[in-house]
């Protein structure tokens, strides 16, 4: 191995080690659940701002953003851009509102509007959909460091995978805030660094990269048409960014769950507004580097080998930057960003892991035995972070070993079963016509309608049904699976007699606040 290899690696377990001890240092304080999974409500909003932020950028935007950037034009940066105008229409009221009505999971919301049945399905949505995020993203932190490195793909995932479930084991939520608080500081030095790094070596400057760029139309944030078969569309992924950015900021435990640890509504505003500010810069930072790179080996910086180079000799676009970091980063800066991306994924990971206990114990385990104490419902929380981070690195370790079929085909069981949050969200949240066998049958067509969408949808569709296959881009059919919730289920809900919404609208609330005064007391249930 290469001193400059030996560097990288030093770097990184460093960085591993740093990540274990804080959750070995935090872990004392974990004495209830109320510690574990809201971090007893006190943390500091701009500690949260930068956790929220490090949880939302994952490894896939190290590598999808720059290969982006240099495969077409910015229009992957558009659903970014929604996450500000989402904040602005919903935070203000979405905050206060959960840190007022549920205890730990966002999901008791629903079970307090539409009964235990609507509470449980949207608390396995959030778990399908994040096991396959899970898996993919440790997958990619392994396949990076293990490119850079030279050491063996499933020793470093099983590395990353146990540090990560070690810390979070730990130190519950308070470790996974302050690792986040690192590793966003990370992300950024680490980006800034191969920005220099890249813009030192561009022939002719900065100036004729984005002269060459602008002229190949490289910061183009799409097509202005509306066609929904058009994945490159500025209204598409405007349309599917506001949908998604709802579901995250209004109906996912890991957005929701950072909400109830501040000390006010206040604080808890600011923190996720910061989260927010901070991850557009950052978004746009990564595309940026993309097409700085299609610039710098446009004008000939330098060549790509084969080994960036499908079958077809067709360049890998995701692959030209950790080639770029390979061959042209010093040793131990590699390292350093090489630490970031690791950073972005244990984040996601560790914030999951915490998430899916926290669900797992509140909306599951408390049913099943409401006589536990709070030692125990802790004693539960660590083993199910336990079970849920080996299942996770098991799912990465599948993808290394099957290829990323296996993933698609885990992508569309999990889509099919996952979808259709942000629409409960709204119905939930809007409407006091809605009832729970109104909302039954708006899920129950959302089911029948994703898993046709992504059963024929693809170029090898799993179920080819020829002319009658889905035929627009894949990123309408969450936004078609929201509105299909929202519609049905509320056209449906008049179908059966009208049930009390018991003062879980966001108008009864609202009225309710009024009376007893703004900053109401969060609920601890």
């Amino acid at each position: 191995m290469s001193t400059g290899r030996w560097l990288d690696t030093g770097v990184l377990l460093l960085y591993l080690a740093a990540m274990a001890a804080v959750g070995w240092r935090l872990a004392r304080r974990q004495t209830s659940t109320e510690a574990y999974f809201v971090a007893r409500r006190s943390v500091p909003h701009w500690a949260m701002g930068l956790s929220l932020f490090a949880t939302l950028i994952s490894s896939i935007t190290f590598i999808a953003y720059p290969g982006s950037g240099y495969a077409g034009n910015w229009s992957e940066l558009v659903p970014g851009f929604m996450v500000l105008i989402v904040l602005a229409l919903v935070g203000g009221v979405v905050i206060p509102f959960y840190r007022e009505v549920v205890g730990v999971s966002a999901y008791e919301y629903f079970g307090q509007r539409f009964g235990y049945g609507a509470r449980a399905y949207a608390g396995l949505a959030f778990i399908a959909g994040h096991f396959s995020k899970m898996g993919f993203v440790l997958y990619l932190m392994a396949l990076t460091a293990s490119s850079m490195t030279g050491w063996n793909l499933y020793l470093w995932l099983l590395l990353i995978g146990l540090v990560t479930l070690f810390y979070t084991w730990l130190g519950g939520l308070e470790a996974v805030i302050w690792t986040d608080v690192v590793q966003g500081l990370l992300m950024w030095l680490g980006a800034l660094v191969v920005l220099g790094l890249l813009l030192a070596e561009i022939p002719g400057g900065v100036g004729a990269a984005i002269e060459h760029a602008a002229a190949a139309d490289k910061f183009q944030l799409g097509r202005w048409n509306f066609d929904p078969a058009d994945r490159t569309s500025f209204w598409v992924m405007s349309l599917y960014g506001f949908f998604w950015y709802l579901q995250k900021y209004g109906a996912d435990q890991t957005v929701v769950q950072r909400y109830l640890v501040a000390r006010s509504h206040r604080e808890a505003f600011r923190g996720v507004a910061l989260g927010a500010l901070l991850c557009v810069p950052i978004w746009a930072l990564f595309m940026f580097l993309g097409t700085l790179l299609w610039s710098y080996y446009e004008l000939g910086g330098a060549s790509l080998p084969e080994a960036v180079r499908d079958a077809q000799g067709r360049i890998k676009a995701d692959a030209v930057f950790p080639h770029f970091l390979a061959t042209q980063v010093p040793g131990g800066l590699a390292g350093l960003f090489i630490a970031a991306l690791l950073g972005a994924g244990m984040s996601t990971l560790s914030s999951d892991l915490n998430c899916l206990a926290a669900v797992g114990v509140q909306d599951y385990y408390r049913r099943l035995r409401p006589e536990a104490s709070d030692a125990e419902r802790l004693r539960v929380g660590r083993w199910l972070v336990v079970g849920c981070g080996l299942l996770a690195t098991g799912i990465a370790a599948l993808i290394a070993w099957r290829g990323e079929r296996v993933l698609a085909f885990y992508y569309a069981v999990t889509s099919i079963v996952s979808g259709g949050l942000a629409g409960l969200f709204l119905l939930a949240f809007l409407s006091r016509r809605a009832n729970r066998r109104g909302v039954w049958v708006g899920i129950g067509a959302n089911l029948a309608f994703t898993a046709w969408a992504v059963l024929t949808s693809g170029r090898e569709p799993w179920l080819d049904l020829g002319r009658f296959n889905y035929p627009w881009a894949g990123v309408m059919i969450g936004v078609i699976g929201h509105g299909i919730v929202l519609v049905v289920g509320y056209l449906a809900s008049w179908c059966f007699s009208r049930e009390p919404a018991r003062g879980w609208t966001v108008w009864d609330w609202r009225r309710l606040r009024a009376s007893r005064g703004p900053e109401a007391e969060p609920c601890t249930r």
